[in-house]
């Protein structure tokens, strides 16, 4: 008789989309393939966008600074999304060798049955409900590969706050072309709709039910809390890359800005070029009585992130040069900063 193939739960109590993700791709790298783990987890108002994707094109970023939200990337492709606590993320890590896809769609599907929620797969990545007037999304997948082992990782709504989406998902309006990749819009749905008593709570005891009956093995879940990071250093690495600048905004494609403003002492036209974050090139032209402070600012924004505190550094690079115009500088410096949201 041969043996049940080990299985691995974990349940993340922490909703901070850094922690979560980081311990996604720890998965993902370092765990046994030969085990079948099974990661359940869920993010607090979050706009997670791929791995390609510019936040300052696809994304409001000052309203999710007044709101409060987090920005997160993750490793894959794809759209960007926003998640609440109405969203529950699900992440299966199993061997390549013998992976079948579809063992994962039929654990889901199963989960959801035992919700009394009738669904079904659509296309690759979608799980639908389908409706007289036509199917609507309540889970979204990806799938990854490496030689040895395979990666499906995905989001339920159960009751998220749909109306949310396009207050964060929607980009400032502002003279700026992207080379990213953008979002394409699905028609969804909460299957709390459906079932009104649906919970995460409950949508967590049907995956753990589903997936060990799949696999003809029990398992006591595995609970993560954020202290989990002192114990694995190398999550604890993962986690602050995932929470990082440089990860988040700094891997943005190439992409390019002009802005233009009146000030109080002349009229200026600012044309940057960014790649990976920080500002490639950048060309300055004003009509101000200052020339020489024109070029030095043209110069001195090269290299600078693209930031409320790039910006910063460059004026306050050249103010040691043009002290007589510090009100001037001031009064640049605050729409510079106003002009690149964080």
């Amino acid at each position: 008789m041969s043996q049940a193939p080990r299985v691995r739960i974990l349940l993340s109590e922490t909703y901070n989309p850094w922690f979560n993700l980081a311990t996604e791709d720890w998965i993902f790298r370092e765990l046994d393939p030969s085990a079948q783990t099974l990661f359940l987890w869920r993010n607090d108002n979050t706009v997670v966008i791929g791995r390609n994707q510019n936040p300052w094109s696809e994304c409001n970023l000052t309203r999710m600074e007044e709101d409060k939200v987090f920005l997160a990337r993750r490793t894959s492709g794809g759209g960007a999304v926003f998640h609440d606590l109405g969203n529950t993320c699900f992440t299966f890590l199993s061997a390549k060798e013998g992976y079948n896809k579809t063992a994962n769609i039929t654990i889901l599907l199963d989960a959801l049955s035992r919700l009394g929620v009738k669904a079904q797969a659509s296309g690759r990545n979608d799980l639908v409900i389908p409706l007289e007037d036509g199917p609507r999304k309540i889970s979204g997948s990806a799938y990854r590969e490496t030689k040895d082992r395979a990666f499906h990782h995905g989001t339920f709504l159960i009751g998220a706050n749909l109306t949310r989406l396009s207050n964060y998902l929607t980009p400032h309006p502002k003279k700026l072309e992207s080379k990213g990749s953008a979002s394409v819009r699905s028609r969804v749905m909460n299957i709390r709709d459906l079932q009104a008593e649906a919970s995460h709570e409950s949508l967590v005891k049907a995956m753990m039910g589903a997936f060990c009956d799949f696999h003809g093995a029990t398992a006591e879940p595995e609970v993560l809390e954020h202290s989990f990071l002192e114990s694995q250093p190398s999550l604890k690495r993962t986690f602050e890359h995932f929470s990082s600048w440089d990860w988040r905004f700094g891997n943005a494609p190439r992409f390019n800005h002009q802005m233009v403003e009146y000030l109080s002492w002349g009229f200026f036209e600012v044309h940057v070029d960014a790649e990976n974050g920080h500002i490639t090139r950048a060309q300055v032209f004003s009509d101000a009585l200052y020339p020489d402070l024109v070029q030095d600012l043209q110069a001195a924004l090269v290299g600078k992130p693209y930031s409320r505190e790039g910006m910063q550094q460059a004026v306050g690079a050249i103010r040691s040069r043009h002290e007589a115009q510090e009100r001037e500088l001031g009064e640049l410096e605050a729409w510079l900063m106003g002009q690149v949201e964080v």
